[in-house]
């Protein structure tokens, strides 16, 4: 049986050039409430965020929204805000990615800005010191994350990972694709992705 049951979203505030990144985050958002997977991600209303909750709010799906208060009007709307079935408001971006990893069982990097690499950078680092064995996802639409891991295969081969099994992401080239990736992984492990080690291991 599935043991995933939320999916942490890290994604831009922006839309992005072109329509390709705000479809591929309403269609994610959508294939996780499709699954009766809860959505957590950062809590924004525009851009990519918002095309992720609206995926999933309009399919029914659930959703968690975590916001720092000094984004909340840049990053959101009141009235947006007010569609989310659970809203948490932090004190400060610290907060947010800890609540945001705690509430989550896998991570998925959409295309954003350096936000976001810097929130999947953190989750991999974790990954890597043993924190946790959640599976992570770079959602590489249109070849957007090329470069970034262009760049983890060449630390690697630097010597600079030195826990290379442990980190060892998803790379999905389609929205529709995430999900099943993420229960496919799991379900090969054979194991609840709520920290066992085998999980990432065996990504």
């Amino acid at each position: 049986m599935n043991t995933i049951r939320s999916v942490c979203v890290y994604c831009g505030s922006s839309p992005g050039r072109g329509d390709i990144y705000l479809q591929a985050g309403h269609a994610l958002g959508r294939a996780l409430a499709e699954s009766g997977l809860r959505l957590v991600y950062g809590g924004g209303t525009k851009g990519i965020m918002g095309a992720v909750a609206g995926g999933a709010l309009e399919n029914g799906g659930k959703v968690s929204g975590i916001i720092p208060r000094f984004l909340m009007n840049k990053e959101a709307t009141e009235a947006a805000l007010g569609r989310l079935d659970d809203l948490i408001v932090t004190e400060d971006m610290h907060e947010r990615k800890h609540m945001m990893f705690e509430k989550s069982d896998a991570f998925v990097a959409l295309p954003g800005g350096i936000g976001t690499v810097e929130e999947i950078v953190e989750i991999m680092t974790w990954a890597q010191l043993g924190r946790h064995r959640k599976p992570i996802v770079f959602a590489n639409i249109a070849g957007f994350w090329d470069p970034m891991l262009m760049l983890i295969d060449h630390m690697r081969a630097e010597g600079f990972v030195h826990t290379a099994h442990l980190v060892q992401p998803l790379v999905v080239d389609t929205a529709e694709g995430i999900v099943p990736a993420i229960l496919a992984a799991v379900a090969a492990a054979g194991v609840s992705a709520e920290g066992d080690p085998a999980v990432i291991e065996r990504l």
